[in-house]
């Protein structure tokens, strides 16, 4: 299974969060274990904190990126992070229009009638795992 498959299922089979599903599935790669990405995602999934910002899968690849881009010179390091984060979301964004988890999902975890609906309408299962894809398949192609 190559990591972009291993995103999807981690987080449709393996009980992870958007965030912990790529976090894990690319920080191997890093020397990153999996109970450290569990770790590290955990917070992030459902736009943040269940907040509805950021999609999960994007922060989540946002720690790959960091691990992955490792100059010396840290000034040099943080301007390719930066460009990798900007090239990162200008992809998803070109993909779905957007890279807010609420607006990816059409409600909002934030509030009660919103996780209600994502609860009652499956709209975890509808709409996140073709964004896993599409953020997985992204991360690679910058990798």
């Amino acid at each position: 299974m190559n990591r972009v498959e291993k995103t999807v299922d981690l987080h449709e089979n393996g009980g992870l969060n958007c965030s912990q599903a790529i976090l894990t599935a690319f920080g191997e790669s890093f020397g990153m274990d999996p109970e450290t990405a569990k770790l590290l995602g955990r917070p992030w999934g459902g736009g943040m904190g269940h907040l509805g910002i950021t999609c999960g899968y994007l922060t989540g690849a946002v720690l790959v990126l960091a691990q992955a881009i490792n100059n010396k010179d840290e000034r040099q390091a943080r301007k390719d992070s930066f460009q990798a984060v900007q090239e990162l979301f200008r992809r998803f964004k070109e993909r779905h229009g957007t890279v807010m988890c609420k607006e990816l999902l059409g409600a909002d975890f934030s509030t009660e009638e919103g996780t209600k609906k994502i609860r009652e309408e499956q709209l975890v299962a509808k709409h996140c795992y073709g964004y896993a894809r599409d953020a997985a398949e992204i991360l690679e192609e910058l990798l």
